[in-house]
């Protein structure tokens, strides 16, 4: 489902080079749950922005259900970010003038699911434990309360592919486990999850473990102790 192949990205600053990604070789496949770890700078949001196509790669290629988004121009990246890509942001990325309900149901009005977004984006923040919070805006929520507006706007467009940046880098326990179980159902559904985050305690409930280092790939597994339910984390 998703295949990278070589894939380097590189910024020119001045005279200097800098590398996010060295020569990466990935491939996740439909009904995965992956997380990727690594500290700061080492790649990892770079890696998700590739696959989502809000970056293109300096070479190397990226190919999702048979599309090369290496060579899509900016209309058709838009346009597989819309049919394909469900991304969760670390940063939100809500419309402040816009309340949660009306964030959620925007993004399915751009997919052309119209009928019955109102409701569909109430349930999914029901989901997400914000059924009384649905008319607040963004300046009324917490911090919490805002990355889950933004996963329940995620989940609520019924892609094939989740991209998580931290998502729950916001959330108490609780409500992280929440999500955690959420996001699973996703995978279980036969969507491909992938995680980024730098909470090792996740990577315990994946079906892989990708670590980055230095815009590489160190390891690529089965989380060390083998996998165990979402119930079973502790953090």
């Amino acid at each position: 489902m998703i295949r990278l192949t070589d894939v380097s990205k590189w910024y020119q600053m001045g005279e200097v080079r800098v590398t996010a990604l060295d020569n990466i070789s990935l491939s996740i496949d439909q009904g995965e749950f992956v997380v990727v770890l690594g500290p700061s700078g080492s790649g990892k949001t770079t890696l998700l922005n590739m696959i989502g196509a809000l970056d293109t790669p300096s070479s190397g290629t990226v190919q999702i259900n048979g599309t090369n988004l290496s060579k899509s121009n900016r209309g058709e990246s838009f346009k597989f970010r819309r049919e394909t890509v469900g991304f969760i942001f670390q940063s939100f990325n809500l419309f402040p003038s816009l309340t949660a309900l009306e964030n959620v149901q925007f993004v399915l009005d751009v997919v052309g699911r119209k009928n019955g977004s109102g409701k569909l984006a109430a349930q999914t923040l029901e989901s997400v434990g914000l059924g009384d919070r649905i008319h607040h805006f963004p300046h009324q929520l917490s911090g919490g309360e805002q990355q889950r507006v933004a996963i329940a706007r995620a989940l609520a467009k019924n892609a094939p592919v989740i991209l998580a940046d931290e998502p729950t880098g916001e959330l108490d326990f609780r409500t992280g486990v929440q999500i955690l179980y959420l996001l699973k159902k996703q995978a279980e559904a036969g969507k491909a999850v992938l995680i980024v985050t730098h909470n090792r305690e996740i990577a315990r409930i994946s079906d892989r473990v990708v670590e980055l280092h230095s815009g590489q790939v160190a390891s690529d597994g089965p989380p060390k102790g083998g996998k165990v339910p979402v119930s079973e984390l502790m953090w």
